[in-house]
């Protein structure tokens, strides 16, 4: 919805208003209730993103892909995240941008060839966030705390000293985001960690 789009005159689609930063393309949004809006990304005022968020929380029936120069996985998945259903790049072909604004209405997602590797490596990065991986040390001594178990009983069952122990226990705490044996326990229940 902003400058010169590539779908104008391709006879498929009817351009029923262009708006030129984010709060009008909303207001356009909320006036005319089109199928589709097809939003830049960096689009001045409230950027694409955000006016997704808007259409999205405001139940707004709108399908609202973005289309932008940037092509940063981040930036992609936080669009789709949002409620983007779908996210071209620029350059893409015209062909393109307009088989796009043909499918969204059907209920798909649109995102450019150029974009799904991309987009696949952060899904496979976020996902690899939420996995805990332990040391057989650091799953000793969380076994330990499970069994109500302070520093001393669990260094002394696996002939460690205390100072170990801790180390292991500190570096359990990090990689479960907690402060204590409690909250590790519980953390550890959470991801699944102890039987």
């Amino acid at each position: 919805m902003n400058g010169n789009l590539p779908i104008v005159g391709c006879g498929q689609v009817e351009v029923i208003a262009e708006a030129a930063d984010g709060e009008a393309a909303l207001e356009a949004i909320r006036e005319h209730r089109p199928d589709v809006a097809l939003i830049d990304y960096r689009i001045p005022e409230l950027n694409g993103i955000a006016v997704v968020h808007a259409v999205v929380r405001d139940r707004l029936p709108t399908r609202t892909p973005l289309l932008s120069a940037t092509t940063d996985s981040t930036v992609v998945y936080k669009a789709i995240e949002e409620g983007a259903c779908g996210y071209l790049a620029k350059d893409a072909k015209r062909s393109e941008i307009v088989d796009a604004v043909l499918k969204v209405p059907r209920g798909k997602r649109v995102v450019g060839e150029e974009l799904t590797d991309g987009l696949a490596g952060e899904i496979r990065l976020r996902a690899g966030r939420d996995a805990v991986v332990l040391s057989e040390r650091e799953q000793q001594v969380l076994r330990g705390f499970a069994k109500g178990q302070s520093i001393p009983e669990p260094a002394s069952e696996l002939f460690l000293g205390t100072s170990t122990v801790k180390t292991h226990a500190q570096r359990l705490y990090e990689k479960l985001g907690v402060s204590d044996r409690a909250a590790a326990v519980a953390e550890a229940m959470r991801h699944g960690l102890l039987e």
